[in-house]
């Protein structure tokens, strides 16, 4: 029998407990990193993690090229990571539900101008754009929040598009209608609450692409500029130091790798929940 972690499944304790973890991690970070993330001491740089020859208990997992210790960074690197994941899905998810919702349920000339819209921006590509329009900005938390929310916002539209077309069609809905309830009313009493456990599976799977996403512009060295403890920064400084010191970019790719991949086991976990069926077409 499958093991049961959260009630439920292996698959949403096993996500879930990596995703608590890194949000725990990411609030705590001032008081569980042992080192100042900024603080430099070049009389310790480059020095390899404490298994490796010439490294230390003094600095668990080694230095970089400023003698900032890794593990300071890695910890403080979870908050601009997850904040930004978090905070763009939010976003997204919720311009995307109220322009789906409304599309599908007026129809007409408002549908066709969301929807039309809609269709173009899924034509370009989201990290494309993000790459764009953040090299025009600039590169902030706050800019990659609303550039990876506006751009990642077209899912949600087309999803509560549909359900709310089949659901305004149902009696209980008809019945609010005839008793003279506002359209914001149906909308949000009647029609999105049936919407919650399909958002909420889409909006964990995003959580992981808005986190790739940002770490992959902060690579490209359009998010949060240097000196900035960011995974993706972490990567990029450790690219060109490949052959000298593999740790620094290896143990920032490998936090990125173990959080995505907890975020995935979470939101599959919840579809498998959710929908017994997906676990068989997947």
């Amino acid at each position: 029998m499958r093991g049961r972690l959260f009630g439920k499944n292996l698959k949403m304790g096993l996500g879930g407990g990596i995703v608590v973890a890194a949000v725990l991690t990411a609030i705590f970070a001032d008081f569980i990193a042992p080192y100042d993330p900024y603080a430099q001491d070049l009389l310790a740089r480059l020095k390899p993690p404490f298994w490796s020859e010439g490294g230390s208990l003094d600095h668990i997992l080694g230095t970089d090229n400023y003698g900032r210790d890794m593990l300071s960074r890695l910890i403080h690197g979870s908050r601009i990571s997850i904040l930004v994941g978090f905070s763009s899905m939010l976003l997204s998810c919720v311009l995307g539900s109220v322009l789906g919702m409304l599309a599908g349920y007026k129809g007409g000339a408002t549908e066709q101008a969301i929807m039309r819209f809609a269709d173009a921006h899924l034509s370009f590509p989201e990290i494309l754009l993000a790459v764009l329009i953040v090299a025009a900005i600039g590169g902030s938390a706050l800019n990659l929040i609303l550039v990876l929310g506006i751009s990642g916002w077209m899912v949600y539209a087309r999803v509560t598009f549909g359900m709310t077309r089949s659901l305004k069609e149902r009696p209980f809905v008809e019945a609010s209608v005839s008793h003279g309830a506002k359209d914001l009313f149906i909308i949000f009493r009647h029609i999105f609450p049936q919407m919650v456990p399909v958002l909420t599976v889409i909006s964990t799977l995003q959580v992981a692409q808005m986190i790739l996403q940002e770490t992959a512009l902060s690579f490209l060295g359009l998010g949060v500029p240097p000196p900035a403890a960011t995974w993706g920064n972490m990567l990029a400084e450790g690219r060109d130091r490949m052959w000298v010191a593999p740790w620094i970019a290896n143990l920032s790719g490998l936090a990125i790798i173990i959080v995505v991949w907890g975020v995935n086991m979470l939101g599959n976990g919840l579809r498998e929940h959710l929908d017994p069926k997906s676990k068989e077409l997947a």
